[in-house]
């Protein structure tokens, strides 16, 4: 029988350096009347949000601010924020930041719609409702949790993060301006640009992948391979900054719907266990599963290498996907980041087996393009210990 396939994004999406100016003129026809602005201190408390406030104070949108979304979302502070947005009459969000942010608005969206525990919606569309209308705007270039039906919040009872797959929880609008990135830290702007990279690796190396979501995984290789390292070292740079968030929106349509892998799956457990930042995590993970991945992927991870640059003239297509493995290494290098699980903050090498364990009931994990058991996905945390 012919697998059927059905794809979702985000309806409306705004692209381009000074977008965020156009929001209002779309938010006033929907007649909306008072906003829940989820965000995280930094935004705020630095001015970047100014703008954005400024937009709504002139159209006359009124709105109340949560600031205080960690960058691993929890149960608590979804309550909370759905506490606000009820106490308040709020009657749509507008979540403003990256991808933590934008998982607790969309874990709010669907409690206000839905009522219950955010746990009752771990795993795949287990909601009856669609959520209440969220605007996501963005400020990193990497989760494509503005675009996406996948949303990510931390049990801290569990110390687990849990993966809620479910169309309802899909912005209503996407905002990614370039110009709200320019002041990204290096370390941030790294983090965020790997985990763009192994949503677009992993979607195009899925179980579930087509012609559809291979194409924007592809140009998304393509892009961040290019212009990663320039926006890591010069931020300022407005040509690598607009090239990351059409790579990372690219990427964020693929993953979507191919879904992931295994990268996905053993970070989750990390930044769950640890409170770690999730992009960071990718990055460590990625070259280690593409390792265990290759035997299942080497004509996909070829494919790869030559978007990414590499000649693989002559090259048989194991040859052509290791060179594409090393190059994601050298990526890491040159952006600086970790390379081994010894240097997270809190990591403890006696937590694998759970780890590993809780990485195989995530989602994530049932489109990897190979299979493994316990004993292979603890070895995949231990080979970069």
């Amino acid at each position: 029988m012919q697998k059927i396939h059905e794809y979702f994004m985000t309806p409306i999406s705004i692209l381009g350096t000074g977008c965020t100016e156009r929001i209002a003129g779309y938010i006033k026809p929907m007649l909306f009347r008072k906003a829940l602005i989820v965000s995280d201190k930094t935004l705020v408390e630095t001015g970047l949000i100014d703008k954005l406030l400024a937009l709504l104070d002139a159209e006359g949108i009124f709105y109340i601010i949560y600031k205080d979304v960690s960058p691993n979302p929890t149960v608590a502070q979804v309550n909370y924020g759905l506490k606000l947005f009820r106490d308040n009459g709020c009657d749509f969000l507008i979540s403003f930041g990256g991808g933590s942010p934008h998982d607790c608005a969309k874990a709010i969206a669907l409690l206000a719609a839905n009522g219950g525990e955010i746990a009752h919606y771990e795993g795949l569309n287990k909601s009856a409702k669609r959520s209440a209308p969220l605007i996501a705007i963005n400020t990193t270039a990497g989760t494509g949790s503005e675009l996406t039906r996948f949303c990510v919040i931390t049990d801290e009872e569990r110390h687990v993060k849990m993966t809620i797959n479910d169309w309802h929880v899909t912005p209503i609008i996407a905002v990614s301006d370039a110009e709200l990135m320019l002041d990204m830290p290096p370390g941030l702007t790294a983090a965020t640009g790997m985990d763009a990279l192994t949503h677009a690796i992993e979607a195009y190396v899925s179980t579930n992948a087509t012609p559809v979501t291979d194409c924007k995984a592809v140009k998304a290789v393509e892009l961040i391979s290019a212009n990663l390292v320039t926006a890591y070292q010069s931020g300022h740079d407005l040509p690598s900054r607009e090239a990351m968030v059409y790579a990372e929106y690219l990427a964020g349509i693929a993953f979507n719907n191919a879904s992931l892998g295994y990268v996905h799956a053993l970070a989750h457990q990390l930044g769950g266990f640890y409170n770690l930042p999730h992009g960071l995590c990718n990055a460590i993970l990625l070259p280690a599963v593409m390792e265990f991945n290759l035997p299942a992927a080497v004509t996909r991870y070829a494919d790869l290498a030559r978007a990414a640059g590499i000649d693989t003239t002559g090259l048989p297509a194991e040859a052509a996907a290791k060179r594409f493995i090393q190059l994601v290494q050298q990526l890491n290098k040159a952006l600086e980041l970790p390379a081994k699980l010894h240097e997270l903050r809190g990591f403890r090498a006696e937590d694998i087996p759970l780890l590993a364990e809780n990485a195989l009931k995530d989602v994530c994990s049932l489109t990897n393009p190979r299979q493994g058991s316990q004993q292979d996905v603890e070895a995949i945390y231990r080979s970069i210990l």
